[in-house]
């Protein structure tokens, strides 16, 4: 059972996941100048939303065409996630900064501050997602 058996709208996204998320460890680890494993999750250079959501969206614009309902539905759901990791999740990082310091008990594990994505972050993944979805429409 090759990867092509596999039905394309199915491995898509987790192959954008999969490239996102390998190239935000680089990045951190770069960044960082250590394996920064405690980093993996929410927030980062490229967002992981953007590019599991970027990748769906061209995929359907490459396969099925701009003015179908898909393509619709795909870029409703593109918007929604963006949003989200640029308003909603970067406001519950701000959250997150003040209850941290504003804790009394410091023996508490700290919340994570870093949940959002910046313009550019979200940029990057989509890019990321435009590249995968534009592979695994010519690979099927």
């Amino acid at each position: 059972m090759g990867i092509l058996s596999i039905p394309v709208y199915l491995i898509t996204p987790f192959f954008a996941w999969l490239v996102a998320g390998c190239a935000k460890f680089g990045f951190n680890c770069i960044r960082e100048r250590r394996l920064a494993f405690d980093l993996i999750g929410y927030g980062g250079m490229p967002s992981n939303h953007s590019a599991i959501v970027g990748s769906m969206a061209s995929l359907v614009a490459f396969k099925e065409g701009l003015n179908t309902p898909f393509f619709g539905v795909a870029v409703t759901l593109v918007f929604i996630v963006v949003l989200d990791a640029a308003s909603l999740r970067k406001q519950i990082g701000r959250h997150a900064e003040r209850i941290n310091q504003m804790s009394v008990n410091h023996s508490a594990k700290a919340l994570r501050e870093r949940v959002g994505h910046s313009p550019l972050e979200i940029a990057a993944g989509l890019l990321v997602g435009a590249l995968v979805g534009w592979l695994f429409s010519h690979l099927s």
